[in-house]
């Protein structure tokens, strides 16, 4: 489907970067982000050789109109080659390199540079190659089917590109590719991320072991956790969402921590980040200084997340193998909104008051029965409706307890389902929690004298679904 007229001459084409994993957009993207602190010209004029540089767009020919913005296709690589012995032992990279991509996201920068859309194209997407030279073989290709990731290992960065512009009809303007050494140096030398995790994150692949709380992740470690896809059964898509979380944070930490206003330090990072990245002929010290002075006042909430709608799991293309079919008519709206420059999702309204507190379950998922423990007259009622409004699956119907002398609220709870229970007693603060075994799975309030209001809380983490869209704000660890 091709996009509608801008109405507006074309623009001067912009180029990108890649980086493999998904971290590799992280420190791609903190390249823009760096810029921020306006550095002069000759600091970063004295960074630029530091970038190996190619033409990422040489001969394409019938590419998408351009749009308002711009769009920088990163990819991440492999790149374990450059990884010391005891790395590769202690992060779990063992193997040969593969000389492939493993994560590759649009990164839209909005026209007036206020707003950044990070898009996820999962590794496995169904997608088909246009006509190319096989970049090992020197064979010509016809357009066939592969998986998403396989275009760089058949035609490099130009099939790759062409393959995302054909699927998407967005047009990229910069291409920006990073590996495994860069994003662990850049985060070393950014003093860490900090990332919050309500469920301890352990992967026997990456040896990522994680209690839940708040941790400051170093290179290395902050390599696996982006990299783990072993936590659950929802593979890549939870990978993503992690990587999500975590260039959300990374911007928070180069954002908000001072270091962009130091020019010494503000030169190591982007040392960092430009000694293993290869980026197209076109992205260079203007692009960084634009960019850079636009973006001043850059922060979490000027960042919003999604991951291409996903339409069938497990599609079947022989030769090719079990793919992720893109649901055509969410996709098209998601990509018309980049080629329009419009936010992927409606601004959701500031909340009043307190910000809502982080709960590990989401509770449209808890089932709750509220009992009044008290003589006072509707205070069940009162504490149903209060928690149906905060989210909580309440039955509906109060009712009294046994007991009518209870002075401290109550949740009781079957053990079996304690996540749920502390996300419950967290919206009723100064709760007590009682497991009863055998109690099931409907959760059971008993509104004692103590109660006053239900506080709001919300899931910790994003919406697990592709396509939903989360804004950076919202995955950044609450501050302390």
């Amino acid at each position: 489907m091709c996009p509608r007229p801008s109405g507006r001459p074309p623009r001067p084409p912009v180029r990108r970067k890649k980086p493999r994993w998904a971290m590799r957009a992280v420190t791609a993207l903190s390249v823009v982000v760096l810029a921020s602190a306006g550095i002069g010209h000759a600091v970063l004029s004295s960074l630029d050789s530091d970038i190996s540089r190619f033409d990422a767009f040489k001969d394409m020919k019938n590419r998408p109109r351009a749009g308002d913005g711009m769009n920088v296709l990163m990819v991440g690589t492999d790149g374990r080659d450059e990884i010391t012995e005891e790395e590769r032992r202690k992060y779990r990279l063992g193997g040969a390199p593969c000389h492939c991509t493993d994560t590759i996201m649009i990164v839209h920068i909005s026209e007036d540079r206020e707003r950044a859309s990070v898009v996820s194209l999962p590794r496995d997407s169904y997608a088909e190659t246009p006509g190319h030279t096989d970049r090992t073989t020197g064979e010509h290709h016809k357009g066939h089917p592969i998986k998403l990731n396989a275009a760089y290992a058949e035609g490099g960065p130009q099939l790759t590109i062409r393959t995302v512009e054909n699927m998407t009809r967005v047009k990229i303007d910069h291409y920006l590719e990073v590996d495994f050494t860069s994003f662990m140096k850049t985060v070393d030398v950014l003093g860490g991320v900090r990332i919050c995790t309500v469920q301890p994150l352990k992967d026997s692949y990456t040896g990522l072991d994680l209690p839940a709380g708040s941790h400051t992740l170093m290179g290395g470690q902050a390599l696996q956790y982006v990299r783990a896809r072993h936590l659950d059964g929802a593979s890549d898509l939870s990978r993503m969402k992690r990587q999500q979380r975590f260039l959300a944070a990374l911007i928070d930490r180069a954002t908000s921590s001072g270091i962009l206003l130091n020019p010494l330090k503000f030169r190591d990072v982007t040392r960092a980040v430009l000694g293993s990245v290869r980026a197209d002929q076109g992205f260079g010290t203007d692009e960084l200084l634009t960019l850079g002075r636009a973006m001043r006042n850059f922060s979490p909430s000027s960042s919003e997340f999604t991951t291409v709608p996903i339409g069938q799991m497990g599609y079947a293309v022989k030769g090719v193998g079990s793919t992720l079919k893109w649901d055509p008519a969410k996709s098209e709206r998601l990509f018309d909104a980049l080629r329009e420059d419009e936010p992927l999702a409606a601004p959701k309204p500031r909340p009043k008051g307190p910000a809502p507190v982080r709960v590990p379950v989401d509770p449209k998922q808890i089932r709750v029965q509220v009992e009044n423990g008290t003589r006072t007259s509707g205070l069940g009622k009162r504490v149903d409706d209060a928690l149906a409004a905060t989210g909580f699956r309440t039955t509906r119907a109060p009712r009294n307890a046994e007991d009518r002398a209870v002075g401290r609220t109550v949740v009781a709870y079957d053990p079996r389902w304690d996540q749920s229970a502390k996300s419950l007693a967290a919206a009723l603060p100064g709760s007590e929690l009682k497991p009863v075994k055998g109690q099931g799975a409907t959760l059971k309030v008993i509104a004692g004298a103590d109660f006053e209001k239900v506080a709001k809380v919300r899931p910790a983490d994003p919406p697990q679904e592709s396509g939903t869209v989360v804004r950076g704000d919202e995955v950044v660890c609450g501050k302390e």
